[in-house]
């Protein structure tokens, strides 16, 4: 039996998820859920702006493409279509109010090298890792 019995895997749909899910899968036991979410975030198109409401709002297709991806990737990892799930905002804090909501013990992300101004800008992996009302297991890819 895994001590874990409620696991949030959250993926980017990079070719990266599939390993992340996989991992997943080995820690969860026959009793454990398990549930993955993707999150569209806003991008502003002026990224000087002091506007806090996002200038472009989300595309129904990007959307729309992330929920076929999520639920192929669902399907390659054995879940039910029900387990993989599609929110859009700010990618730190929709991982961590989801989590709170599914009362998930266990949150598994992905997590890649960083260089450069990508390790000031990219860190979601930290944020989850020091905000998550559970524990977190980065999956190095």
């Amino acid at each position: 039996m895994s001590a874990y019995r409620r696991i949030l895997v959250a993926v980017d749909l990079s070719q990266d998820s599939h390993a992340v899910g996989q991992r997943a899968r080995q820690l969860a036991a026959a009793d454990a859920s398990l549930r993955l979410l993707h999150v569209v975030e806003f991008v502003p198109i002026e990224p000087m702006s002091d506007s806090l409401v996002p200038v472009v709002q989300i595309d129904d297709q990007m959307i729309a493409r992330a929920r076929e991806q999520i639920g192929a990737l669902a399907r390659e990892l054995g879940l039910p279509g029900d387990a993989a799930r599609v929110e859009t905002g700010n990618v730190k804090a929709e991982i961590l109010r989801y989590a709170r909501e599914e009362h998930s013990d266990l949150i598994v992300i992905g997590c890649r090298e960083r260089h450069g101004l990508s390790l000031l800008v990219h860190r979601t992996e930290n944020s989850v890792l020091h905000g998550a009302p559970c524990d977190v297991l980065a999956v190095r890819v």
